[in-house]
């Protein structure tokens, strides 16, 4: 963010969005490691959007569940067992597409979003809910 920021205060504002991870709200044991920086990324956008509201720099997160990319192709959905166990854990029942991701991504720097900052959205098929 620091060099975005730079730019946002020089032509007045701007919108920012990190990708965190469901893990970086809920705990998880299998990668702490992984836990920890994703909990990061959320306490840095919530920071950086106290910091920066009134200079008109809205920073959000998004925080995808299970996403069908061809990584989780490869290390989990080789598997059918893996696989539905990966499945079940999102109560739509299906993994989540990159273009669902995008999405939320453009709605949160759009001006649709203009009173959104400091949120770390969930696209996750329910995952956090459950």
């Amino acid at each position: 963010m620091k060099y975005e920021i730079i730019q946002m205060l020089k032509q007045g504002g701007g919108a920012i969005v990190n990708t965190a991870s469901v893990m970086g709200l809920v705990g998880g044991s299998r990668s702490p490691a992984y836990g920890a920086t994703k909990h990061g990324v959320v306490g840095l956008t919530k920071t950086g959007a106290v910091d920066y509201a009134q200079e008109a720099i809205r920073i959000n997160a998004v925080c995808p569940g299970y996403i069908r990319t061809p990584m989780i192709e490869q290390s989990i959905l080789s598997d059918p067992v893996a696989e539905e166990r990966v499945v079940s854990r999102h109560p739509m029942h299906r993994l989540g597409t990159p273009e669902e991701i995008a999405e939320a991504v453009v709605w949160l720097c759009s001006d649709a979003a203009s009173f959104v900052t400091g949120h770390a959205m969930t696209v996750d098929g329910g995952y956090v809910a459950w």
